[in-house]
Order: structure tokens, then C-alpha cells, then sequence
């Protein structure tokens, strides 16, 4: 009994140290694909994406200031994508002004 009881702390330090090494495909921001951790209705959830779909997840983290635009900004600089030019320096990018025309 008390064999297997330590064999169950082993698995499950095994398990746990393996988990915290070694956290899956979406592990970390680089190379052009983007990983974001969220709050959601279960506690917390992923985003992620490369190429296209991580360019289009930055061009909106950078033209708002939300708080997922806020957690994903820093996410996007780390996998290379930057904000696009005349953004300010936190990385929004500002509304275009209307154009007034008398006539």
C-alpha cells in the first residue's frame, strides 16, 4: 500500500514538473505566430495563430486599447511583428481624422 502510494507521488511530480518544462505547441511567442493568454468564462483560454491570422490578431491589438489589446500587444513585438508605422509608443495606432470640406 504504501508502495503504491508513493508511486502515485512520483507519476504526479513526474507529470507536474513535466507540464511546467514543457508547456505544448503553443508554448511561447516567436517566429510569427502569436500566443495569448486570456480570461474567459472558464478561468482561462489561448489564443493563438501564425502568419495571416497572427498578423491580423496584432493589427487589432494595435488599434485598440482594450485589455486583450494590452495583453496581446507585447506578444506580437515578441514574435516579430511590430506596430505598423505612426503608431504612438505603447503601439496604438491612431484613429485616421475625418476630413472637413467646405463647400
Amino acid at each position: 500500500m504504501a508502495a503504491a502510494g508513493a508511486l502515485t507521488v512520483a507519476v504526479a511530480g513526474g507529470l507536474t514538473a513535466w507540464g511546467v518544462a514543457n508547456p505544448g505547441a503553443y508554448g511561447q511567442s516567436r517566429d510569427g505566430c502569436v500566443t495569448v493568454s486570456v480570461p474567459s468564462t472558464t478561468g482561462g483560454a489561448l489564443e493563438h495563430g501564425c502568419g495571416g491570422v497572427a498578423r491580423a490578431m496584432c493589427r487589432a491589438a494595435f488599434a485598440n486599447h482594450d485589455r486583450l489589446a494590452l495583453a496581446t500587444r507585447p506578444q506580437c513585438r515578441l514574435a516579430g511583428i511590430a506596430p505598423p508605422a505612426g503608431a504612438t509608443p505603447g503601439g496604438h495606432v491612431p484613429a485616421p481624422r475625418a476630413s472637413s470640406s467646405a463647400g
